[in-house]
């Protein structure tokens, strides 16, 4: 991907404008296959939590069941962390919204965690527009039990044994943005330099940022024959943008090469620059997203970069009026309304 210049490595005793090192943000050592994509994920987060300055303590991480929801175990161990049900995450990362509306959520699923069994779940917490990033971790196959074929499967895609899939996909990026999600992306996590962009862009929107991240399972889906194996997808991938990302606090640009380029600014005064490559795509124009995903999967093309992305709408805790104050701190005279309060309320709806 030609364009932007990737942020430098930062030096292991460089601190960021909160006083930490990127060592802060780490977590527990994988136990995922060695060179499998999540880990790259794991990596890219890591150095997009650092180059924003993210509080660790600001931070609630969130999963499901399967190989990606080991994922929040390995960065920022100093944050909040949930390990909830099969499909269920959304519905935490709900609660958890409400209850502290300050808080930055990072959600992390699987393909099989998000498309098959917690599809509902997706369905109304792409709906909701909360605060958080939506991360699925996607390699087609279901890993921690031997590799049948998940909801995100592509028809004619092989498994490892030889079984052949006819059904068709589900599409998760069309099915975010028809619901509604105003920040939605298909990366790849073997193209580290846009996933690190991305990722900072997604840290910086205010509300739900979906990304749906092709994560080769290197054990059960990195065959001749998968369409989520990583000699595939670089074979295939076409990248619909160059991405640059400037934070809010920094009016530097980086250097890009010359061609069209689209600025957006997010919920927290960052500035994404999105340059088409090879075309004039607009990301901001909703109907071109599903038009153009629908002639992408026509063309058995895998597009890569920024979906769909817009100006930020009211949240949900804004949309239901929740207080500014988090849930656990409010007083008992608060929670508890007294006996002509509630006669007020009754009155009301008299």
């Amino acid at each position: 991907m030609a364009g932007a210049t990737e942020a430098p490595e930062a030096p292991s005793n460089q601190v960021n404008r909160v006083g930490l090192q990127k060592k802060d943000y780490a977590g527990s050592k994988s136990t995922l296959c060695i060179g499998c994509g999540h880990d790259l994920i794991t990596a890219r987060l890591i150095d997009a939590a650092f180059d924003l300055s993210l509080k660790p303590e600001n931070v609630v991480k969130l999963s499901g069941i399967g190989c990606s929801s080991k994922t929040p175990a390995y960065f920022m161990s100093r944050s909040f962390s949930f390990n909830s049900v099969h499909g269920r995450m959304p519905s935490v990362a709900t609660g958890a919204s409400l209850a502290n509306r300050h808080l930055k959520i990072i959600g992390v699923s699987g393909d099989g965690d998000t498309a098959n069994i917690g599809i509902g779940q997706f369905v109304h917490v792409m709906r909701r527009n909360l605060d958080m990033i939506y991360i699925v971790e996607n390699n087609g196959v279901y890993g921690l039990t031997k590799g049948q074929f998940s909801a995100t499967a592509d028809k004619g895609s092989k498994q490892k044994y030889g079984n052949v899939n006819f059904m068709a996909p589900i599409d998760l990026c069309a099915l975010a943005v028809e619901l509604g999600c105003n920040f939605v992306a298909r990366l790849f996590a073997g193209n580290t330099k846009m996933m690190r962009q991305a990722l900072q862009a997604a840290l910086a929107f205010k509300g739900t940022a979906m990304l749906d991240i092709i994560s080769p399972c290197v054990t059960f889906n990195n065959h001749a024959g998968s369409t989520k194996s990583f000699p595939y997808v670089k074979e295939h991938e076409t990248a619909l943008q160059d991405i640059g990302f400037v934070p809010a606090y920094d009016p530097t640009y980086h250097e890009m090469a010359a061609g069209e380029e689209r600025e957006i600014k997010l919920g927290d005064g960052s500035k994404m620059t999105l340059k088409a490559l090879g075309n004039d795509y607009n990301p901001t124009d909703r109907v071109g997203a599903l038009k153009m995903l629908a002639e992408s999967r026509e063309q058995q093309k895998l597009l890569t970069g920024i979906i769909y992305v817009a100006e930020s709408q009211p949240t949900f805790p804004e949309m239901l009026n929740m207080v500014d104050q988090p849930l656990a701190t409010l007083p008992q005279s608060v929670t508890r309304p007294g006996k002509e309060v509630l006669e007020e309320v009754m009155n009301e709806l008299a």
